[in-house]
């Protein structure tokens, strides 16, 4: 089964969730400013996967939610996620997501800073009316933890000697962070039992752990067609990714001294950048994010025991081996 049809098969699960979803986040993207609403729908338009509010939907239906609060908490997590690629287009300076132009390339820097403020905001409104003061101090400790993990990943950039703690914690903050924010909230929406909850938290931090490693994996790995940007904006862009620092470790002084210098050079050339490339991809850098990536999959589904067994379930396990596997 090729990877679309994975991923339609655990989305057809909730699939009239997932379209009230889509619905719900339309309207919501309604304005008095209609350059609001055109990038609004222009960012929105562009898919993507959508695995962190299907997360909100299976960890819910996982719970037995029995109203449609689901729907908006989905949309805020959409809405949240969204909002940050916006400010990161414009700090990373990227011109390519998902096939298309960045808001930023398609408009300007102010633009897509501006309107991501509108759809952070939006997404706090929608919040409020779901009337849960503990689901609230869940998403705002959120937010925060993402503002700081882009912090700390914008003060890691071109950084000659990274380390593979300080990388964890950057994607622990900057993505899982989210994914542990999905569960947590989807199972809380649900009235869900304490044990049940934990669960679907740290399933969240496991997998989202495990998603971003993947990610960047493919960032050396991956081909621009299928991933929609660039292969190696990574290293172009100055991030020291789990795969470069395994390879700074374990290269050759020369190598390591190569991979130092396209770190810190913040015009790098594309002669040497396709250099570290292939110094990455044939030093067992790749296998090994792979392994670390399989492990955070491998403690993500052993936290699922606990649940009741039934297709939502199932698809959250699917969900983690789609995750896992994936070529884009």
């Amino acid at each position: 089964m090729n990877q679309s049809n994975r991923y339609q098969q655990i989305r057809s699960v909730v699939e009239a969730d997932f379209k009230a979803v889509d619905k719900f986040i339309v309207d919501q993207l309604y304005s008095n400013v209609p350059l609001v609403e055109n990038i609004g729908h222009y960012i929105v338009d562009a898919g993507g996967k959508r695995l962190r509010p299907l997360l909100v939907l299976l960890a819910a239906k996982t719970c037995k939610i029995d109203n449609q609060q689901h729907i908006a908490l989905a949309s805020v997590i959409e809405f949240i996620h969204t909002a940050t690629l916006l400010h990161d287009d414009v700090v990373d300076m990227s011109s390519l997501r998902r096939g298309r132009p960045t808001v930023n390339e398609q408009w300007n820097n102010p633009s897509s800073v501006l309107v991501g403020d509108f759809i952070y905001s939006r997404a706090f409104q929608i919040l409020v009316t779901l009337g849960s003061m503990k689901i609230m101090e869940i998403i705002a400790d959120t937010t925060n933890r993402i503002a700081e993990g882009e912090v700390l990943q914008l003060i890691s950039k071109n950084n000659p000697n990274p380390t593979e703690q300080n990388y964890m914690q950057v994607i622990q903050n900057k993505t899982a962070i989210l994914f542990q924010a999905a569960g947590q909230c989807g199972a809380i929406l649900s009235n869900a039992s304490d044990e049940e909850e934990l669960a679907l938290t740290r399933f969240g931090m496991h997998m989202g752990t495990a998603f971003q490693l993947i990610d960047d994996v493919l960032d050396y790995a991956g081909d621009s067609e299928s991933l929609g940007k660039n292969i190696g904006d990574d290293l172009a862009e100055g991030k020291p990714t789990l795969p470069l620092i395994y390879a700074l470790e374990h290269g050759s002084a020369e190598q390591a001294e190569l991979i130092r210098q396209a770190l810190a050079d913040e015009q790098l050339q594309d002669e040497k950048l396709n250099k570290v490339i292939k110094i990455v991809q044939e030093c067992g850098a790749l296998d090994y994010a792979r392994k670390i990536a399989k492990s955070e999959s491998d403690q993500a589904l052993a936290c699922l025991d606990v649940l009741p067994p039934s297709e939502y379930r199932d698809a959250l396990t699917a969900m983690v081996n789609f995750s896992n596997t994936r070529s884009s």
